[in-house]
């Protein structure tokens, strides 16, 4: 995928295809480029309310692994915001709802997924360029389907 620089156009992009994706339960809008996507749903970090996002991922011995880059932005997305908050949450993959706990990838796991995300998307290597911060790799571990 190009390398995309966070902005008015490319915010519009994200909310119309978290809207398409949650609307067809995932029939619209499941991929992206090279890469599968799922919807997340997070409860919000101060109001707990329930939040959705659109992310890429990779799987990693059973678990949905998602990138934290919002573009390369000096700042953490809500998202991470939200699931270092409140871990457990729920992803729509596949046309199916799934209860997830969230964990932050370190050390060798981080570095091994880092790799292939790169080798996959070498976008990921100058969104890191572009900011200090360390880009998040967050594995969604399965907890069970989800009621609904």
């Amino acid at each position: 995928m190009p390398v995309v620089t966070r902005g008015p156009l490319l915010t519009l992009y994200w909310k119309l295809h978290r809207t398409l994706f949650r609307l067809s339960s995932g029939r619209i809008g499941a991929r992206s480029g090279d890469w599968p996507v799922l919807l997340l749903t997070t409860k919000g970090q101060k109001t707990g309310e329930r939040r959705d996002v659109a992310l890429n991922y990779l799987r990693d011995d059973g678990s949905y692994v998602v990138i934290g880059s919002f573009a390369g932005a000096d700042r953490h997305p809500a998202w991470w915001k939200n699931l270092r908050a409140h871990p457990e949450a729920e992803i729509m993959v596949d046309g199916k709802r799934i209860r997830v706990r969230a964990v932050e990838c370190l050390g060798a796991r981080r570095q091994l997924l880092w790799s292939k995300i790169v080798e996959r998307d070498p976008a990921y290597r100058e969104y890191q360029d572009r900011t200090k911060r360390q880009i998040p790799v967050v594995a969604l571990e399965p907890l069970g389907e989800a009621a609904g």
